[in-house]
Parts: structure tokens; sequence; C-alpha cells
């Protein structure tokens, strides 16, 4: 599981390395952060978003854009985890509960750089196309849940800005203050920071 930046980048990365006429680039993109949108929105489970397609796969036949973006955010949460498992990460520290959320936020930070339009998606998500809202998200929690994202991804991540994102997201804020504490901790270990840059590397 990654973070919004990092499915930016991964998508990036994706939409580079096979280039279609059939996907439209923008669509792709706001698909790709629309999963985690359940953090914010009312009656929605991890299950409505993260287990909507099946096979998870980069087979995006008979989808549009949005949709294949999304499933490009399903597949990347389960291949980053393979690539994290493969190279040991989590066994490098103690993990207190907060520690996955914390590697997403330093990831987030590590990759920022690797893309070079952030101004123009700012803007795409400020102004997110309502009709691309599923059956089931009210169009108030899709503005909002773009608009939260528009403001974390305006510059490169600090702490501050870090802080601000997870508060939003009620299952993060009782905890912020650890998580952040954690992101410091990372930082400072060279291996875990290696480890988080070679995953933009081998998910697709």
């Amino acid at each position: 599981m990654a973070s919004q930046i990092a499915h930016i980048v991964y998508a990036k990365r994706y939409l580079e390395k096979f280039p279609s006429n059939e996907i439209d680039r923008d669509e792709f993109l706001l698909g790709c952060v629309f999963p985690d949108i359940r953090r914010v929105a009312e009656n929605l489970t991890r299950k409505d978003t993260h287990m909507a397609f099946e096979p998870i796969d980069l087979n995006f036949t008979g989808l549009t854009s949005f949709q294949a973006g999304w499933k490009f955010h399903l597949y990347c949460d389960m291949k980053r985890e393979e690539i994290l498992n493969q190279y040991g990460f989590y066994k490098l520290t103690a993990d207190n509960g907060k520690f996955w959320q914390s590697s997403k936020m330093l990831e987030d930070e590590l990759l920022y750089d690797v893309y070079n339009n952030w101004e123009k998606l700012v803007h795409y998500f400020n102004n997110a196309p309502v009709a691309q809202s599923p059956q089931g998200v009210s169009k108030e929690s899709f503005a909002l849940w773009y608009a939260i994202v528009a403001r974390y991804i305006e510059k490169k991540p600090d702490n501050k800005a870090m802080q601000l994102f997870i508060s939003k997201q009620a299952m993060f804020q009782k905890d912020s203050s650890v998580i952040m504490k954690k992101v410091d901790e990372l930082r400072k270990d060279s291996r875990s920071v290696e480890i988080l840059k070679r995953v933009v590397e081998e998910i697709v």
C-alpha cells in the first residue's frame, strides 16, 4: 500500500512504459488516487474501494480510464508489499502499528521530484469531474477527497504538510504525532530509504 504521491508517480511510470491511445492520462491519474477516499467518505469500507476488481492485474480491457487508474492503484498496493517484503523492509525496525503509514509518507517525500507537472494536477484535482464519481460515493465526498489530495501535492511534502494530510483522515488523527516521529526515524535509516526508492523502479 502506498500514499497518494507515490501512486501518482507509479502511474506516470506505467503510462510512460506502456503508452496507450485508449487511456486518458488525467482520468487515469484521477482514478489512481481514488480508492483511499474511504478515509473521508461516509459509509465506505476498504472492501468497497480495494476489492472492486478481480483479478487484480494490469488488464484494463473494458474499463474506463478512471476505472483503469483505480484498478492500477490496487495492483500497486499489492505489488509494493511484495517488493518491500522481498527486501525485508518490515524487519528493519520494530513495527509499532504506525510504521506502515510512516513509510508511505516518507516514500511520498522521496518520489515527489520524479513527477514534473504538479501544478496542472493540482488544478485538475481541485476541479475533479464529479461525473467520474462511482455509485455510492457522494459528490461532496468526491470533491472533498480530491481537494485534500490537491492541497497535499502542491509542493514537496515536509513534516508539516504530511501531518496536515494525515490529520484530515479520521483513522490517523489521534496518532499523527507518532506517525511523524516514525517518519523522522526512517529518514535517518539509509537502508530503509534505499528500499523505498527501489519500489518505483520495480513496480511496473
